[in-house]
């Protein structure tokens, strides 16, 4: 910040002032609430937050200090959980077949990603198993949709599930088995692209074509079986 933008004493002292007299309205709220919830203690809280939070920051613009507290914010903590109509996290559940088409571009593919990083020891890129290990950790899997004929890859169904959580999922407890809690209650929306849809409803004018590109986007039976899905992991 600029000198020129800079506060002044005088605006940092009244900012002091004001997280005083913010405090004793809090600390009186506190002595009269008339219940756990009670809205005059919560107001008071607010805006004696508010005014820290302003003395905080002219006081670091002015003098380069800040205070030896830290007012929570609404924005750090998750709001009540209503249901999966509003959800509080999202979980985006992805799986992509393929069928190895040209197992040779394949090879040839991972033999370059090998040949650049400059490894030594065994190549890993003369099996169809190492070479897609190769590919899938060097690309993104979005980038490996996109490409997949580069790549000797012809692309078969694909799924795209959007579920509704409560909060997000602790790091790491999902990975070992991550579809197989999938509740049907808890889908928003799915997105399905099969050649069967083409099999069973035919594509031969704009109208089935709308009719296809609708019938993507289905909703979840109550009591559908749910398989197992593969994700695109890392």
């Amino acid at each position: 910040m600029s000198d020129a933008a800079q506060p002044t004493a005088a605006e940092v002292r009244a900012a002091a002032e004001a997280v005083k007299t913010a405090l004793d309205r809090h600390l009186a709220a506190v002595e009269r609430r008339s219940g756990e919830d009670d809205p005059a203690v919560y107001e008071a809280f607010n805006q004696l937050a508010a005014a820290a939070e302003v003395y905080d920051e002219l006081l670091y613009d002015r003098y380069d200090e800040v205070t030896p507290f830290e007012i929570p914010g609404t924005e750090d903590a998750l709001p009540p959980y209503t249901g999966p109509e509003e959800p509080n996290a999202l979980s985006v559940l992805i799986r992509r077949d393929y069928a190895v088409a040209e197992p040779q571009r394949l090879l040839a593919q991972a033999q370059r990603i090998e040949a650049a990083e400059g490894e030594e020891g065994p190549a890993a890129s003369g099996t169809i198993h190492g070479a897609l290990g190769l590919l899938f950790g060097e690309f993104e899997p979005d980038e490996i949709a996109s490409r997949h004929k580069e790549f000797g890859l012809e692309e078969g169904d694909s799924t795209l599930w959007v579920t509704a959580a409560e909060e997000p999922a602790d790091p790491g407890e999902w990975l070992e088995e991550p579809f197989e809690q999938v509740d049907p209650q808890s889908v928003v929306c799915r997105f399905d692209v099969s050649a069967v849809f083409d099999d069973e409803i035919g594509v031969d004018d704009d109208d089935d074509a709308e009719e296809l590109e609708d019938g993507l986007d289905t909703d979840l039976d109550e009591d559908e079986d749910l398989e197992p899905l593969d994700a695109d992991r890392r």
